[in-house]
């Protein structure tokens, strides 16, 4: 399927971006408090989601009837689709939530924060509470530059990473959240870290303007 994206003129910025698998639709986190949902075939934003905060981070459900933001708030939102109301909050991050990205399977959020710590959160409908705080992952960092550093699941979701302003990528075991691997070698923050779909593939983007590719142990 072809996606078309419309950019419609503003004077906000859109800072994060979901796509819907089995839809032309996106979704978008903006620093004027809102996140959007855009349908190609409408070329237009056809619901809003007001928030009090800038949103800074954004993710689909797998089946499109939720989203979930990330802002300034500290705080992680999920939303109803179709009746566009708030469903619950989750809180346990101190600063900013840069990003957030779902497993695989759809049952945990994985977010990465300005705190320094990257956190799972579990979004099964009858889990309640304070119990939605899975794990917590530590040995990334963030600094000044205060940028929206990602994070993402490997594909079996057994492993987490994010990006770290140590110049470092980091990459973690689920189940037990021991740091499984420390690859150092960018001259820069690393923004952005990836895993590969199918192989034991990694990429990091970084702010030393390079990418580079690797090979993980088995």
């Amino acid at each position: 399927m072809c996606v078309c994206v419309c950019f419609i003129p503003t004077t906000s910025y859109s800072l994060s971006l979901s796509f819907f698998r089995h839809a032309p639709l996106v979704i978008s986190a903006s620093d004027d408090c809102t996140a959007r949902l855009w349908d190609a075939r409408v070329r237009g934003d056809v619901s809003v989601f007001e928030h009090e905060f800038q949103v800074t981070s954004i993710a689909y459900s797998l089946d499109g009837n939720t989203v979930y933001t990330g802002g300034i708030d500290n705080c992680i939102t999920s939303w109803d689709v179709r009746r566009k109301e708030k469903i619950m909050k989750m809180t346990g991050h101190k600063d900013t939530i840069t990003s957030i990205s779902l497993s695989p399977n759809g049952t945990h959020l994985l977010s990465n924060s300005m705190d320094g710590t990257l956190q799972t959160w579990d979004v099964r409908p009858f889990v309640t509470g304070n119990q939605r705080h899975d794990k917590t992952f530590v040995g990334g960092t963030h600094n000044a530059e205060k940028g929206l550093l990602n994070c993402s699941w490997s594909s079996d979701g057994s492993m987490v990473t994010g990006g770290s302003a140590d110049r470092v990528v980091h990459i973690w075991d689920v189940l037990s959240t021991e740091e499984l691997y420390y690859l150092p070698g960018h001259a820069g923050c690393v923004n952005s870290v990836i895993f590969h779909p199918k192989e034991n593939v990694i990429a990091s983007g970084s702010s030393d303007k390079s990418i580079y590719v690797g090979e993980l142990a088995q």
